[in-house]
């Protein structure tokens, strides 16, 4: 099921987001405004300049160069935050958490690190992120509002969330939780993010400079 869904994402996102209604998001949700948890605007992430890409990512965008091109009809900076998107932001990033089962890309792949859509319903963090990505633009979501985010963990352990720009601020969809958080409320040290112009492109988010960190584990 999870290959068709995966090709069914690259044919159509009318297909895909009934596959995500019909078929997919059956955990029911309680709806509720976005007010709860969002009480302030203008709480966005600024980028401070060009960062190099995760080695893991540059990977993926040789593997699927059509995920990595620049974004000519870009122009929706962010997502405007109602009850409805919301509760899809919560319901996806819920479903995602519950269908995969956390995998190191070593247990995987063989490999250290590898920037891939879940196999066999197994993957870590940054597979997780790609597959919420892919549900989210298969809904409507603009992909220029959807960016893949590099933080430090509590532990000082490289991790890879979603990162949502929306009117109210930048919310977080996480593995690790089922609950969508602004950037503030995740204890999270942000690092890099995705451009917002050209997904294959990155930029910082922090002014200090350290070693990349890597994005791999049972994380």
């Amino acid at each position: 099921m999870w290959k068709e869904i995966r090709y069914m994402a690259r044919i159509s996102g009318a297909v895909l987001m009934l596959a995500v209604s019909g078929l997919a998001l059956t955990q029911p949700v309680r709806a509720e405004g976005p007010s709860r948890l969002v009480l302030h605007k203008g709480l966005h992430l600024p980028a401070q300049g060009p960062a190099q890409p995760p080695m893991g990512f540059l990977e993926f965008c040789d593997r699927y160069p059509e995920e990595c091109r620049p974004l000519t009809n870009a122009g929706k900076w962010s997502i405007r935050l109602t009850a409805t998107t919301w509760n899809l932001l919560r319901q996806v990033n819920l479903h995602i958490n519950r269908q995969v089962r956390p995998a190191t890309d070593q247990q995987i792949y063989n490999r250290p690190e590898v920037w891939e859509y879940p196999a066999d319903k197994r993957g870590d963090c940054e597979d997780y992120v790609l597959l919420k990505k892919r549900y989210l633009e298969a809904l409507g979501f603009p992909a220029e509002a959807l960016l893949i985010t590099v933080v430090l963990d509590e532990k000082g352990s490289g991790h890879a969330v979603l990162l949502v720009r929306t009117n109210r601020g930048d919310l977080v969809l996480d593995n690790r939780r089922n609950d969508v958080r602004l950037w503030k409320r995740t204890g999270y040290k942000f690092l890099m993010r995705q451009s917002q112009r050209h997904p294959g492109r990155w930029v910082s988010l922090t002014t200090e400079s350290g070693r990349q960190p890597r994005v791999f584990g049972r994380n």
